[in-house]
């Protein structure tokens, strides 16, 4: 991946090349930004710049060093990423070179994607995804050599916030002074969740999601949609790119069970709610998300309505009436208390509660703010 292939974001390409320019790179810089920011892109595309052989305001992406780290086989490009157990690999196994295959494939074809779209590639959707301690041994082991081709030497951990404190501690002194011409890549998506001693000994550069007309231009050339659908899914992803697919992919009736689960809150029906929970517990940890975070979208929107401010909003036809229908159900409280609920839920979904006792709890609770 090259700069050329990010739409926008002029201003942080700037910056990068400027640092690596005037010879005033820090040995560790964290692009930190929200799920859905192209910070991992951006970082691909700053270690194939740094690796090209005829570098100009972009690497040429023909030299001998570009084919490889385009296809990120690049011997003094490595990774770090979170990874879980899975058939086949356990125990001290389960560090990032033995998941490598999928790690490549899942860079090729989404390098837009997060956490749940890479556990789905590997396999691990329904696992607390981590970077152990074994895998910091493995970091500081590869850092060690010289690299291979007489230039940097690229370490890029994604997504560090899942470092387990062991690890996270035992990279610090590397971190700290790692070798000439070693540069520490670090992508994020909660910076506020790393520990202090990590970002003290980076340079911070803040990736800010795409806006609105850069969402519907990528789209609309990405994927070939209706300049006027882009403009719609532009607002309701809300500069997450890795949204798109799951948006386009939907059927009309795709949110059908959850209607059904808040009819079901709603007349306070026992039976579903409990089927729903059995429902909840057997999806999946990725599908158990999803509904979750489209609650909280269904609430953003339903106090927009409540405010006066639907020029906001950014729901499509096919969401719109059911919103409306749903806040009028609502005072401006009782959004805000289901909104916490959420946000609780999804905190104990995050630490492996149970989810069928999580969602008929969720349930209900809000059967008990909406239920007649």
């Amino acid at each position: 991946m090259r700069f050329q292939d990010i739409h926008g974001l002029d201003d942080v390409k700037g910056q990068l090349l400027l640092a690596a320019e005037s010879n005033h790179l820090a040995h560790a810089v964290l692009l930190a930004g929200r799920t859905g920011a192209p910070n991992l892109p951006l970082a691909l595309a700053f270690s194939t710049y740094l690796l090209c052989e005829n570098k100009g305001k972009d690497a040429c992406g023909t030299c001998s060093s570009c084919s490889k780290a385009e296809k990120f086989v690049h011997p003094d490009l490595h990774f770090v990423f979170p990874v879980a157990p899975i058939k086949g690999i356990s125990g001290k196994d389960v560090v990032s070179k033995n998941y490598m295959k999928d790690w490549r494939k899942f860079l090729l074809e989404d390098p837009w994607g997060n956490a749940d779209s890479w556990a789905i590639r590997f396999g691990g959707e329904n696992k607390g995804l981590n970077i152990s301690k074994e895998e910091s041994r493995n970091l500081i082991s590869s850092l060690t050599l010289k690299s291979f081709e007489g230039g940097y030497k690229i370490m890029l951990i994604w997504l560090p916030e899942y470092l387990h404190p062991v690890a996270a501690n035992a990279i610090l002194k590397i971190l700290e002074e790692p070798a000439a011409r070693t540069l520490f890549l670090l992508v994020t998506n909660d910076a506020e969740n790393l520990m202090g001693t990590i970002l003290s000994r980076t340079q911070i550069v803040q990736v800010r999601r795409f806006n609105e007309i850069e969402m519907s231009t990528i789209i609309a050339e990405k994927y070939g949609v209706p300049r006027e659908r882009a403009q719609i899914l532009s607002k309701i992803t809300d500069g997450d790119l890795s949204l798109v697919n799951d948006y386009l992919e939907s059927s009309d009736d795709s949110t059908a069970p959850f209607k059904l689960w808040m009819r079901n809150c709603f007349t306070y029906n026992m039976k579903g709610l409990v089927d729903h929970s059995e429902e909840f517990h057997r999806s999946g940890k990725v599908m158990q998300k999803g509904l979750l975070k489209y609650l909280l979208y269904v609430l953003r929107e339903s106090m927009l309505i409540k405010s006066g401010a639907g020029e906001l909003s950014r729901s499509d036809d096919s969401d719109k009436e059911f919103i409306e229908k749903f806040s009028s159900v609502l005072e401006g409280p009782k959004i805000d208390k289901i909104t916490h609920m959420v946000d609780e839920a999804f905190y104990h979904l995050e630490r492996n509660a149970s989810p069928r006792i999580l969602m008929l709890d969720l349930s209900l609770k809000i059967s008990k703010l909406i239920g007649r």
